[in-house]
């Protein structure tokens, strides 16, 4: 006979649970034995009846002792085996953590566990009632002519602990699964920190990856595209010299040609500055940003104070961020600060910091919660750990203050 699916897999649930909780009992009731042994010795050596108790308690210590770790790995492995779930080794570091789930968590459960075990028994017997009836001999059944009446009530108990047993089974394993890999596994903490310093070397890496691609764009314009427009352009530029005989129309169509040739060089040279600077892996941040201070539409003051006795130069991602966090700042100043008629951009480094500040003497008013600019400048600065802080209040000036880990 073929079981539909969702009794099967309530059999099957019920099945693994059952397992579960009966391989958990002489797991759970080993230590509570073991402690009720040893509290007992104590009692004795307390009233003093057996000079040989203490012997008998320190062997019972050593055997709790020792029998935590060989429990620890029987528990792991019920996890993994019966439930899926793969405890991670905890090792020493917080042993109270596993003495405390074997010897008061483990203890109660197993009570449970027998006290649940002991349920789907007595149900199983109950319901099966009639059985055991018809295998007793026939004169106890003349004896007591109100048998089934009874037998039929107590049948009627044994199908409602059976239907019970599922529900609590579940509740129980699901209650061990809960505390269980918290105390048996590494500390939650312990892990959360993993987790930080993975999250965090995977975010370098990423960093990194971006600006190497970066990087390697900015070559294949700058040696690529950038080439073939500088040579198009002397091109035309050589046939307007030369080619002097042409009808007027040709000469306009070759003068307007020669002209957006010389646009698109320029465009071009802004989106590969735009991308990486080539200026700022050969000549460092300080060149860098002078080339963006001269370039830009409004006078800025720009002060780099690096101590040139550091043992290594800033790594190329936090030079890259200080660098493009200034010429967005810059541009944003030229296109949004009204009445702004100058800029100040100081870029210092005290110890393992690099400070960069942008101020300007515009009307303030400046939200970071508006637009992207801003907020795409605050998250670049958090890729690298940094901090971004902005104040900008009405009637300015505007203030905009980066801190860039730099390690030592």
């Amino acid at each position: 006979m073929k079981i539909p699916p969702r009794p099967r897999r309530a059999l099957t649930r019920l099945t693994r649970d059952t397992y579960f909780l009966a391989l958990g009992v002489p797991l759970h009731l080993l230590t509570g034995f073991l402690l009720f042994m040893i509290f007992g010795l104590v009692w004795e050596i307390a009233v003093g009846r057996d000079t040989s108790v203490p012997v008998v308690l320190g062997l019972a210590l050593m055997l709790t002792v020792f029998s935590v770790p060989a429990l620890t790995v029987a528990e792991r492995w019920r996890f993994r085996r019966l439930l899926g779930i793969d405890i991670a080794r905890a090792g020493w570091r917080r042993p109270q953590r596993q003495f405390g789930y074997h010897c008061l968590v483990g203890a109660l459960f197993g009570s449970l566990e027998v006290l649940l075990l002991s349920l789907l028994l007595t149900g199983l017997a109950a319901a099966t009632v009639y059985g055991w009836i018809w295998g007793v001999p026939w004169e106890w059944r003349a004896d007591n002519p109100g048998y089934a009446t009874r037998a039929f009530y107590v049948t009627l108990a044994g199908l409602a602990a059976l239907a019970a047993v599922p529900a609590l089974a579940g509740a129980l394993v699901r209650l061990e699964t809960h505390l269980g890999p918290g105390l048996l596994g590494p500390d939650p903490s312990e892990d959360l920190e993993r987790r930080v310093v993975d999250l965090t070397e995977s975010r370098a890496g990423a960093v990194d990856a971006a600006d190497a691609e970066r990087r390697r764009i900015e070559r294949d314009l700058h040696d690529g595209a950038q080439q073939r427009l500088v040579s198009l352009a002397l091109n035309l530029g050589l046939a307007k010299a030369t080619l002097t005989d042409l009808p007027p129309e040709a000469r306009e169509v070759i003068d307007a040609a020669h002209r957006e040739a010389k646009d698109a060089i320029e465009e071009l040279n802004n989106l590969v500055r735009g991308l990486h600077p080539a200026v700022l892996d050969e000549l460092g941040l300080d060149a860098a940003l002078s080339g963006l201070a001269a370039r830009a539409p409004l006078p800025v003051r720009l002060r780099v104070d690096i101590p040139a006795d550091l043992p290594q130069r800033t790594s190329p991602a936090i030079e890259a961020v200080a660098y493009f966090v200034v010429s967005e700042a810059l541009t944003n100043i030229a296109k949004h600060a009204r009445e702004a008629t100058r800029a100040d951009v100081t870029v210092t480094r005290l110890g393992g910091i690099l400070r960069v500040v942008i101020a300007d003497d515009g009307v303030g008013g400046a939200d970071t919660s508006k637009g992207t600019g801003l907020k795409g400048l605050a998250q670049r600065v958090r890729s690298v750990d940094g901090t971004f802080r902005m104040s900008s209040p009405v009637g300015g000036p505007t203030m905009m203050s980066v801190e860039l880990p730099c390690p030592m």
